[in-house]
């Protein structure tokens, strides 16, 4: 049976839209006029697609970003509890600045007035809405408590937003810091040396050590800058493929496990993420097992994955959270206590979530101290080899004072 995907207006005069099966087009418009709809436009919704062609539109669809898709939870979470969720969906799509995320938002909105569930009118765009978040939403359906999951769930996004930008905002200083710092040396090394060594051409003495290694590599920069580049741009595109094989990835994220600083970093971050994840989803009643399954999907790590996948084959096989966890070995002490904590006096959510809150805080004060140490040792480096290149450039100088001074 065909599909149709169509275009109304309703007894109020709210435009509405979505798609129906009919053997024909005549049969269609009896559907919706038995609806008491007036039909705007009805034509052959295309074969295949998610989504009816009014709604997906002709322009490709991007997806919703994190900040789009934690302000549209926060604006929906409010709406619903004075508003039917169609009028939410249909006023929060037209409020939309951009064409794209309007497209997005309308998508649902259609979904849902077609009769289908949110959750599943969400996952017509899979690629905004990720499985945990569409999970969580279906729980709340479910349970008839959407607007407390969808509280929930904006909290959520917005701490993991709050840590992003954290991270981000950490790292940006030491990063254009290093960057102008190798900017300047590279400007020195490339226009400034070739000009000062032109004066020692013609001295007939021969150069110090320091000074004829400064030049080799002043003249190296400048004849072949455009290979270095080159060659390290390779190097990023065939690193990049060659992670791509799962063995030679797996080694590689072992070894950055390992690594003293940044070992830590990942694998604080990774249990914080974890640890809310799951907090959040034991309140919203939504089971244990499968929140652990559809966080693995979200997980970089080719090592954490994996131990992630084990945890959830443990719990599902009948063991504990926590000794799930203390088996894995890769989680810090700290969460498996009090995740066992959690399981003995039946408040997993609260323990989990006060251990996300303490690896959290452990995180900023760690990557505070750590980057407060980087920026001096940066400045120092750029120190160090700004000066050996002046006193590259200033020892002929003064050996030609020492053999004008000797005549």
């Amino acid at each position: 049976m065909p599909e149709f995907a169509w275009l109304g207006l309703d007894t109020a005069g709210r435009e509405r839209r979505g798609s129906l099966r009919a053997d024909t087009a005549e049969a269609a418009r009896e559907q919706l006029a038995s609806r008491r709809l007036y039909v705007v436009k009805l034509e052959p919704a295309s074969e295949g697609a998610g989504a009816p062609l009014l709604s997906r539109g002709l322009v490709a669809r991007r997806r919703l970003g994190g900040k789009q898709l934690t302000l549209f939870t926060r604006q929906l979470a409010t709406l619903i509890t004075v508003a039917p969720l169609e009028e939410a969906l249909r006023t929060l799509s037209r409020q939309a600045e951009r064409d794209d995320v309007r497209r997005i938002l309308g998508s649902v909105h259609s979904g849902v007035v077609e009769g289908r569930r949110l959750a599943d009118a969400m996952g017509r765009e899979a690629k905004s809405f990720p499985p945990l978040y569409r999970a969580m939403i279906a729980a709340g359906e479910g349970s008839g408590t959407l607007p407390r999951i969808l509280e929930r769930l904006a909290a959520l996004l917005e701490r993991q937003a709050q840590v992003r930008g954290k991270i981000l905002s950490t790292l940006a200083y030491p990063i254009i810091l290093a960057v102008v710092a190798a900017f300047v040396v590279f400007a020195l090394m490339i226009f400034v040396v070739p000009k000062v060594v032109e004066q020692f051409e013609n001295v007939g003495q021969e150069l110090p050590l320091l000074t004829r290694l400064v030049i080799g590599l002043s003249e190296f920069l400048s004849a072949w800058w455009w290979a270095l580049l080159l060659a390290l741009a390779l190097g990023a595109f065939l690193g990049a493929r060659a992670l791509k094989e799962e063995g030679l990835r797996m080694k590689f994220d072992a070894l950055l496990l390992r690594l003293p600083l940044i070992g830590r970093l990942i694998r604080d971050l990774h249990a914080a993420r974890l640890a809310r994840t799951l907090s959040t989803m034991v309140a919203s009643r939504l089971p244990l097992l499968e929140g652990l399954k559809l966080t693995t999907g979200t997980v970089h790590n080719r090592v954490l994955r994996a131990a992630s996948t084990e945890i959830a084959e443990s719990v599902r096989t009948g063991g504990s959270l926590s000794g799930a966890l203390r088996k894995a070995g890769v989680f810090p002490p700290l969460l498996v206590y009090l995740a066992a904590s959690g399981e003995a006096s039946g408040r997993l959510d609260l323990m989990l979530e006060r251990a996300a809150d303490y690896l959290e805080r452990e995180f900023d004060a760690f990557t505070t101290t750590a980057l407060s140490l980087l920026e001096p040792a940066i400045i120092i480096v750029m120190g160090v080899v700004v000066a050996l290149i002046v006193l590259s450039i200033l020892l002929p100088i003064l050996q030609l004072d020492a053999l004008a001074g000797g005549y």
